[in-house]
């Protein structure tokens, strides 16, 4: 069984739109990073305000890792999409269902084998 063309044209719209957001809020995060002032470097910043831009920079760093797999998860959806072989789980080959593929457009497994990759 396959999607239908004009779902996975939509689905594919919606995708590459993920794509482009993720890319935005990475750059936006890049900007909020307190790590990304050059002059921080030669500041002679007190050690409380040190400690800030650490915890904030740990934060940033976290988040963006977050996004970055998020990205590679879009990327590779929209790759099986192009490909004719999204929807399809890694595991058993079957046709995942669409109330988990509408929840989290991502997924490579359908319900039953997430359970059993989990245990």
């Amino acid at each position: 069984m396959k999607f239908p063309k004009k779902i996975l044209d939509e689905l594919q719209k919606y995708l590459s739109a993920e794509l482009e957001k993720i890319k935005k809020n990475l750059s936006s995060l890049k900007l909020q990073d307190p790590f990304s002032d050059p002059d921080r470097l030669i500041d002679n910043a007190a050690s409380d305000t040190e400690a800030k831009e650490e915890s904030s920079h740990e934060r940033m760093e976290a988040l963006e890792k977050e996004l970055k797999i998020h990205f590679e998860e879009v990327k590779q959806a929209l790759e099986r999409v192009n490909r004719g072989t999204y929807g399809k789980c890694f595991s058993c080959k079957k046709m995942i269902d669409t109330d988990r593929l509408g929840a989290k457009p991502t997924a490579l497994y359908c319900v039953e084998c997430e359970r059993k990759k989990e245990k």
